[in-house]
């Protein structure tokens, strides 16, 4: 069978869906294909499973904690399975209505297969996806990442988990050793911590969140280490075989043994089976696609969205990568190029940072102005017992712009939105100074903090 499209969309990630039905809705044939799950990695095994389990680890945590509140609740006990099915549940109602959501639009054909190239040219690409043909004037690539699991020796002849396979687990891990200290391992190490296993995380870097600020290193690894969290860092993991019935990893001179681990030591391309060759899109090294700030490839016609552009592997980057492709699809200009990155970790406390960090401040050539300030000298902080963490500001002494802001503490997942938002509309320090807050929030201690301001020595 052979079909005929204006549009084929590969994968489904955050981008495709959203794009798919949009471009239908203007009058398109869309074919969207999918050769695994409906939802990509966010929906299955990312952002949707990990933040209903973390909110069970959330419950779990606050009931030990109940008598601090006045609250008592006698012997805290996990129930591991009810909260894995609890996720699980939470999964497969938000695939049902995303697979609902595409079939049901006007336009939209899915397609239950791994689709790739087999040639063609600009205006009248040819792909295959299991039995069918496709021809389609345009192709959109979103077929994510897959975790990568490193060459040390012994550990493919060692059953280990990813972040996919940890989420089928019905059985509470004893003790789960995770490799790599960065978001997944972090996440997922304070989730089992508080579901009751022991836990090590081992980094190889010279600390965890290597890519942070070391203070903000300092103030996430005291609040880990604190729920008994184990961390191991800037050592070399030079082994890791059986031990009994579990898992010995060997880090340094040291031998960790535990019943499972788990390896977050970060992604790789789903972009090989797409014979991109064949239609001469360029890959880098690793296989991620290059494009341009308007998400095309080198080939015109084609375009890369979500993680595998490397211009930022979130998911909040892959849904803002289809607005901007359908608005340059509607006549506008909107570039990849111009937008602040921002992200989060949603350990808790959470993480969060939108631009620079103070060390690219320094490197930056800009004169700018610095704040830091303590969560626990944040009145709703000690009011709710949430005092562990730091706040830290960035200014642009010339402009009075913000280059930066870094949190870690009680809801710095949303309050990090203010900063987005101020940053994309060029608001200045002054005027977030001078703004009227609501009192008690986090939030209100902005203008307090600003007045803080002295330049970086």
């Amino acid at each position: 069978m052979t079909i005929e499209v204006d549009a084929a969309v590969i994968g489904t990630g955050q981008a495709a869906p959203a794009l798919a039905v949009a471009l239908a809705q203007r009058g398109e044939k869309v074919a969207l294909f999918e050769g695994a799950l409906v939802g990509g990695t966010c929906v299955n095994n990312g952002c949707t499973p990990t933040k209903t389990l973390r909110k069970s680890a959330r419950v779990a945590y606050l009931a030990r904690r109940g008598a601090e509140f006045g609250v008592i609740t006698g012997e805290v006990t996990i129930d591991f399975a009810a909260a894995m099915n609890r996720m699980q549940d939470r999964v497969d109602t938000a695939c049902t209505g995303l697979e609902s959501w595409i079939t049901g639009t006007k336009g939209v054909t899915l397609v239950r297969e791994f689709a790739s190239f087999t040639g063609g040219r600009e205006g009248a690409f040819e792909l295959k996806a299991g039995d069918t043909a496709i021809r389609a004037k345009r192709v959109y690539l979103n077929t994510g990442t897959r975790p990568f699991i490193p060459p040390i020796p012994g550990m493919a002849d060692v059953p280990h988990l990813t972040n996919e396979s940890l989420l089928k687990l019905r059985t509470l891990p004893k003790h789960l050793i995770v490799i790599g200290g960065s978001y997944i391992g972090l996440e997922m190490g304070q989730i089992f911590r508080r579901l009751g296993s022991e836990v090590t995380v081992i980094e190889t870097a010279p600390r965890i969140t290597a890519r942070e600020d070391e203070d903000i290193t300092q103030s996430i690894t005291a609040f880990l280490e604190k729920e008994g969290l184990k961390i191991i860092t800037g050592q070399a993991v030079t082994k890791v075989e059986r031990a009994g019935d579990g898992i010995a990893v060997s880090v340094g001179g040291e031998r960790v043994e535990g019943s499972h681990v788990l390896v977050a030591t970060g992604r790789l391309p789903n972009t090989e089976k797409l014979n991109l060759a064949s239609v001469g899109v360029n890959t880098d090294q690793r296989g991620f696609v290059p494009t341009n700030g308007r998400l095309e490839t080198n080939v015109p016609g084609i375009w890369a969205l979500g993680d595998i552009n490397k211009r930022g592997a979130f998911t909040h980057t892959s849904f803002h990568d289809h607005e901007i492709v359908l608005a340059n699809h509607d006549g506008g200009n909107r570039s990849a190029d111009d937008r602040t990155m921002c992200y989060a970790m949603f350990t808790d406390p959470p993480f969060a940072r939108v631009g620079m960090s103070e060390s690219e401040a320094r490197q930056s050539g800009k004169r700018v102005l610095m704040a830091t300030f303590e969560m626990k000298n944040i009145s709703r902080a000690k009011e709710e017992s949430e005092t562990a963490g730091m706040i830290k500001l960035l200014v642009d002494a010339e402009t009075d712009h913000f280059l930066g802001f870094a949190m870690v503490g009680i809801s710095a997942d949303e309050i990090l939105h203010i900063f987005t938002n101020f940053m994309a509309a060029k608001g200045t320090a002054r005027t977030m100074k001078e703004a009227l807050p609501a009192h008690p929030c986090v939030a209100e201690f902005f203008p307090t903090i600003l007045g803080k301001l002295k330049p970086l020595q």
